[in-house]
């Protein structure tokens, strides 16, 4: 197995942990919140077992299709981690239309979109290594 099937295997189990979440007693509070931090929906649920199980796919097939999914999974991350932190809405949970531009504190948008830009960058800069 290559490195980036390895990275990519990390990363179905790093993806299916973070859909999880709403689901482990502890770590959400009574407003459901992951963390006290950020809302977890069925729909974010769905979107990181998809992600996953593209990951999971991707390190199965081939070197090749782990590297692919590490550029695209990276590049699409990091994008809607960098758009939520400076608009404070994303694009990948629809948020940007649905919320459009919030004006929310500086600290909550760096900890609410940091999952996305450290996985999304740490995918791309993984993929993008030979």
């Amino acid at each position: 197995m290559t490195r980036h099937q390895k990275i990519a295997l990390a990363y179905f189990v790093a993806l299916m942990a973070a859909a999880s979440l709403n689901y482990v007693p502890g770590l959400t509070d009574d407003q459901g919140r992951a963390f006290g931090i950020f809302a977890l929906d069925l729909f974010d649920d769905a979107l990181h077992v998809a992600s996953a199980l593209w990951a999971l796919v991707a390190a199965i097939l081939s070197a090749r299709a782990a590297r692919l999914f590490l550029i695209l999974f990276g590049a699409l991350y990091l994008a809607d981690g960098v758009m939520g932190l400076m608009l404070g809405s994303g694009y990948l949970d629809f948020g940007i239309f649905t919320y459009g531009v919030l004006d929310l504190p500086l600290t909550f948008r760096v900890l609410a979109n940091l999952p996305h830009i450290a996985l999304g960058g740490f995918a791309l800069v993984s993929g993008l290594r030979r």
